[in-house]
């Protein structure tokens, strides 16, 4: 894990600045462009390694590079369908109000590019700094490509600062010729928005070993079903006596067209003990799939969008095949296919490269975060609900070596409404380490807690976002890359569900019991249910805060190690309220004075886990 060295410049006096800069406007307006003719100082044609689709349909392409000496975001914008202009810029949330713009748009006549605004309305204004610099702008066959950069901090409060972790940005395409910047309707606009992280580590590359070869592990053919979400799973099974190997880099294998739909990515190595492996090729949800796929959850690769290829570092590589190891594997890709395409065909996967020359360690991938469970969700309209996952020393004690492991890399992962993830080295109930950090979304350790924090804003949500594989659940997954490798797989918790029914149960009893919030009722159904009033928002992060845990501390074979459910409140100051209050409340007691009871008896409990 690497840091760019991301600092906000020391800026000018922004009055000075300001005047300057307006009376400079004033003269130039904005730029006028010969979209055929312009000529700029360009990156030569190989300077954009990063690359991903703005849009569902794939209409507009984002590659870019950073440079870190210029503090520089150098962008691509390909436009294939080039219409009467688009907007391109960065907001907080992905909005259009309040938002950081490049500005491209046409009167029929003449062609305009400038630097914008847009204010709480979303009215769009000339920005008195013009910091998006236009350097090329040409036709091909593929369609129009808009080159231009931006400085990380320009000084000017009307920007975005780019910083490290997720950046939202959004995108706008104009249909029709407009007579000025400020004559554009933004909420007429065909608008959407894509995250990614636009300050990638500035990692060297390793030297490969002459003697790699590569596997491409894709399913063939699939038809992408008509449906918003979908996890796909395939089966692949490796050459007889296919001997060992280490993986040393693996990369993604898009089918072309799909780069906006395949969503993300897992090759998964089944469990030794089972000599055969059903050929499966089909949804992974499906009740044709076999059971004995659930036994292959030992992550060869994992990959989400926007992601580029994943190096090992030289000491270190993932091993597969020779005894002992299973010869199948199971490709899982999830596609997000929010419009609904019919037809659309797919062969997309991972392609794995591999070398016979063994290193000196073995690597492992581990998931850390929260389980894929309902019981852990976000109530609707809140700014910033936090979520914990917990992998716990008692689970760490007994699945790590004495000596304790080496994280090389993490992947942090959440959905829609994710904002902020970091886990982080706990020893002793103090912060150790910050293994990994993504504030808009290499420690040794031992007998220590790992605590995963995700960060999740649902103000345009009204319903309960709950824990699940939908791209309008939610996740809090960091998959954390190490050596040298261990039998742990998998260290996620999730509140104990019996704990959530009690919550349910003290829910329906201030509700007067007027809606069904009983046990044989789901979970999701359950949340759908609740008011969200401030009492029931604050006991429930009170519940995520305090009560006890189920810890999922697991093999790749699924099978856990012997680890028992962790109890937060290990030394209540009034025991026994909790039950008093959440399965027999004191009548005398209101709302608010119930919920000042709880909480404060739920303040008592500071024990880690």
């Amino acid at each position: 894990m690497q840091t760019t060295g991301n600092k906000r410049a020391l800026c000018p006096s922004f009055r000075l600045r300001e005047v300057a800069s307006m009376y400079f406007t004033m003269i130039m307006v904005f730029l006028v462009i010969l979209v055929v003719a312009l000529q700029g100082t360009a990156p030569r044609e190989n300077y954009f390694p990063y690359k991903v689709p703005l849009d569902p349909q794939s209409f507009l392409e984002l590659s870019w590079n950073v440079s870190y000496p210029e503090q520089v975001v150098h962008f691509q914008l390909l436009v294939k369908e080039p219409k009467f202009g688009l907007l391109f810029g960065m907001s907080d949330r992905g909005e259009f109000e309040n938002a950081d713009l490049a500005v491209l748009w046409s009167d029929g006549h003449s062609s305009y590019f400038g630097d914008a605004w847009s204010d709480e309305k979303g009215q769009l204004h000339m920005d008195s700094q013009q910091d998006y610099q236009l350097l090329k702008a040409h036709r091909t066959p593929e369609g129009l490509y808009l080159v231009f950069k931006r400085a990380f901090s320009t000084c000017d409060p009307k920007d975005y600062l780019i910083e490290d972790g997720t950046v939202h940005l959004i995108y706008g395409i104009l249909e029709k010729p407009v007579r000025s910047l400020q004559a554009i309707n933004i909420s007429a606009l065909h608008k959407g928005l894509q995250r990614v992280q636009l300050l990638k580590p500035n990692i060297s590359t390793p030297e490969l070993p002459r003697d790699m070869k590569t596997m491409e592990i894709r399913a063939p053919d699939v038809v992408i079903p008509s449906q918003e979400t979908t996890y796909w799973c395939y089966m692949v099974e490796l050459p007889d006596s296919f001997p060992r190997h280490h993986i040393v880099m693996y990369e993604p294998v898009i089918t072309a067209g799909n780069e906006a739909i395949v969503h993300h990515m897992e090759v998964f190595q089944c469990a030794a003990e089972f000599d055969s492996f059903p050929h499966y090729n089909g949804p992974c949800d499906s009740k044709m799939k076999p059971d004995r796929l659930n036994y292959c959850r030992h992550v060869l690769a994992a990959w989400a969008m926007g992601a580029q290829a994943f190096y090992y570092p030289e000491e270190a590589g993932l091993a597969f095949g020779g005894p002992g190891s299973s010869k199948y594997l199971r490709l899982e890709i999830h596609y997000h296919n929010p419009l609904v395409f019919k037809g659309r065909q797919d062969s997309s996967g991972i392609r794995l490269y591999y070398t016979a020359t063994l290193r000196r360690y073995d690597a492992g991938i581990m998931e850390l975060g929260l389980v894929y469970t309902p019981v852990m969700a976000i109530p609707p309209g809140e700014a910033g609900f936090l979520l914990n996952g917990y992998c716990t020393d008692k689970c760490t004690q007994v699945a790590l070596p004495p000596a304790g492991i080496h994280i090389f890399a993490s992947q942090l992962h959440t959905h829609l409404t994710g904002r902020k993830v970091v886990t982080i080295l706990s020893r002793e109930g103090r912060e150790r380490e910050v293994v990994n950090a993504d504030n808009h979304y290499s420690p040794h350790f031992q007998g220590d807690v790992l605590i995963t924090t995700c960060m999740y804003n649902t103000e345009d949500r009204n319903q309960a976002t709950v824990g699940g594989f939908s791209i309008t659940d939610e996740m809090c997954v960091n998959y954390v890359h190490y050596y040298p490798q261990t039998q742990l797989e998998l260290c996620k918790s999730a509140v104990d569900s019996g704990y959530l029914q009690r919550y349910f149960n003290l829910v329906n009893r201030f509700n007067d019991e007027e809606i069904c919030m009983c046990p044989q009722t789901s979970v999701t159904q359950q949340f759908s249910s609740v008011p969200w009033n401030a009492f029931n928002r604050d006991v429930l992060k009170s519940l995520y805060d305090f009560a006890p845990i189920s810890m999922h501390c697991n093999k790749s074979s699924a099978v856990r190690f012997p680890v028992w459910r962790a109890i937060r409140c290990s030394n209540p100051p009034f025991p026994g309220l909790w039950n008093r209050l959440v399965l027999d409340p004191d009548p005398s007691l209101t709302s608010t004075s119930m919920c000042s009871h709880y909480l404060f008896v739920l303040s008592q409990c500071l024990e880690p886990c």
